[in-house]
C-alpha cells in the first residue's frame, strides 16, 4: 500500500501535494520563500503511483508498499540540496536570458564545460562558464541558441520549448504474444541515473526480479553520486557487467533479453542497434521493451531532469529570471509514469514497445497557474495559506535505505552461469 500521504488525496490537490512532496522546499531563491510550481507535477506522481499500485495488485494478488509524493525530494534529502534559484538545487542547470526569451542549459560534466567555447563561438573559455553563456545568449534569438545547444549534443533548450503537443508522453505499439508470464517478472534494467532506475525500483517493490546491466567502460553515472541514493534505487537488484567490445558478452546480453518479461532502456535507439539489438525485434519475439529518452525514440537529443522540465514550462517566473522547480523534476515524473506503463504491460497479452518522452511527460502535467495562496514563515517553518486552510511546506525527506546495492558485475557468475 502507499505511504500515509494518501495518493488519492494528493492527486486531487496539486498545491497541497507539491507542498507535501519536498519539491516545493527546493523551489525558489536561496534564502527566499519556497515557491509553488505551475501545473500539477506532484499530483501526476500520485496518480502514476496509484495506477501502478492497482495494476501490480491485479497481477500479483498482493498490494505493494510504495513511497508517496515525497520521492520527489528524496535525492535532495540524501545529497543535502536546498533551493538555490536561479540555479538548480544540484547546481548544474540554470536558465539565461536570450534576445527574445530564455534558454535552459545543463552543464553537469567536465566535457560539457569544454564545449562552451564552441557554443559561444570563441577560441577559449575566458571567464566563468555561466557568465560566458549569459553574455553570449543575451543577443541571440532563442531558436538559434537552442539549435546550437542541440548541435553540440548539450542538454538544454528553449524555455518553454517547441513541439510540446507534437506527440503523446507514452506511445505504445503491441507486437508478438508475450513469451513469459512469471509470478515474479524478470526485468532487465539497462537504464542509468534516475528516471529509469526509479521505474526499476518500483517494479522491484512490486515483486519483479530486477537485473541491472551496466557497461564495463561506462557504468551508471549515479554510482559516482551520493551512495545512499544509488542504494535506495538498486538495493536487492542483481548486478551484471557487460563488455560491449567482447562478442561473447553481447551474445549473453541478447540471451538475457530474450528470456526477460520486460527490458528497460534509456539510451538513444542507435546505441544498442550497433550491437544487433533492435527493440522492435525483441518485442515481436515476445519481450516487452520500455524506452525512456529525452524527447522520444525518434529524437537524437539529450536531456536531464532539470532542463527537460524547464523546456516543458515547469519554471517559476521571478522578475527577469526563470527558476527551476524541484530537483531534476522530469526524472521522478517520468520514472513513476514509466512504472505505471510497465506494470500495465506485464498484464497485457501481447508484448509492448513503450516509447516514453521525458519532455512530453513533463508537458502533460500542464502549466496552469497555482490556486490563490500565500507562503508565510512561522517559528515552525513555512506554511501555505489558501482559502481552504493552511498546510506546511514539508522539507525533503529520505526513506530508509533497506540495504547496500551490489557492486558492478557482482552477479555475473550467477546470472550468466545459469544461461548458455
Amino acid at each position: 500500500m502507499a505511504e500515509p500521504d494518501s495518493l488519492e488525496a494528493n492527486a486531487r490537490s496539486p498545491l497541497r501535494a507539491w507542498a507535501a512532496s519536498g519539491a516545493m522546499a527546493l523551489t525558489g531563491r536561496a534564502g527566499g520563500a519556497p515557491c509553488a510550481t505551475p501545473g500539477r507535477p506532484a499530483s501526476a506522481v500520485a496518480e502514476s503511483l496509484w495506477q501502478f499500485e492497482q495494476t501490480t495488485t491485479a497481477r500479483s494478488g498482493r498490494q505493494p508498499r510504495l513511497p508517496g509524493v515525497g520521492l520527489l525530494g528524496e535525492r535532495a534529502a540524501i545529497a543535502g540540496f536546498t533551493r538555490r534559484g536561479p540555479a538548480s538545487c544540484g547546481g548544474a542547470f540554470r536558465t539565461v536570458r536570450t534576445g527574445d526569451g530564455w534558454l535552459g542549459l545543463s552543464l553537469p560534466r567536465a566535457t560539457d564545460i569544454e564545449l562552451i567555447p564552441a557554443l559561444v563561438e570563441r577560441p577559449a573559455l575566458e571567464a566563468d562558464p555561466w557568465e560566458t553563456v549569459a553574455r553570449w545568449a543575451h543577443d541571440v534569438p532563442t531558436a538559434e541558441a537552442a539549435r546550437r545547444v542541440a548541435l553540440l549534443g548539450l542538454a538544454g533548450g528553449a524555455v518553454p520549448g517547441d513541439g510540446l503537443d507534437s506527440r503523446a508522453a507514452v506511445e505504445i505499439t503491441e507486437l508478438g504474444p508475450r513469451r513469459h508470464r512469471r509470478e515474479r517478472p524478470l526485468v532487465i534494467d539497462l537504464t542509468v541515473l534516475w528516471a529509469g532506475p526509479l521505474c526499476a525500483h518500483l517494479l522491484g517493490l512490486g515483486g519483479a526480479q530486477v537485473i541491472k546491466v551496466e557497461s564495463r567502460s561506462r557504468p551508471d553515472g549515479a554510482r559516482f553520486g551520493p551512495p545512499a541514493f544509488f542504494d535506495l534505487l538498486h538495493s536487492g537488484h542483481s548486478m551484471v557487467e557487460v563488455d560491449f567490445g567482447y562478442q561473447r558478452d553481447v551474445d549473453r546480453l541478447r540471451a538475457l533479453i530474450a528470456d526477460a518479461d520486460l527490458v528497460l532502456e534509456s539510451a538513444r535507439a542507435r546505441a544498442l542497434r550497433q550491437f544487433g539489438i533492435e527493440a522492435a525485434d525483441c518485442v515481436a519475439d515476445g519481450t516487452s521493451w520500455l524506452s525512456i529518452t529525452a524527447r522520444g525514440r525518434a529524437s537524437n537529443t539529450v536531456g536531464f531532469g532539470d532542463d527537460i522540465a524547464a523546456s516543458a514550462g515547469l519554471v517559476v517566473a521571478d522578475g527577469d529570471d526563470r527558476l527551476p522547480c524541484g530537483d531534476a523534476l522530469a526524472d521522478p515524473l517520468t520514472g513513476t509514469c514509466a512504472a505505471a506503463a510497465a506494470s500495465e504491460a506485464l498484464l497485457a497479452d501481447r508484448a509492448r514497445l513503450i516509447d516514453i518522452s521525458m519532455l512530453h511527460v513533463a508537458a502533460e502535467v500542464g502549466t496552469d497557474i497555482p490556486e490563490q495562496h500565500a507562503v508565510v514563515r512561522t517559528d515552525n517553518g513555512w506554511l501555505v495559506e489558501t482559502a481552504d486552510g493552511r498546510f506546511p511546506v514539508v522539507p525533503p525527506v529520505r526513506r530508509r535505505v533497506p540495504g547496500r546495492a551490489k557492486g558492478i558485475g557482482a552477479d555475473n557468475a550467477t546470472v550468466f552461469g545459469a544461461r548458455p
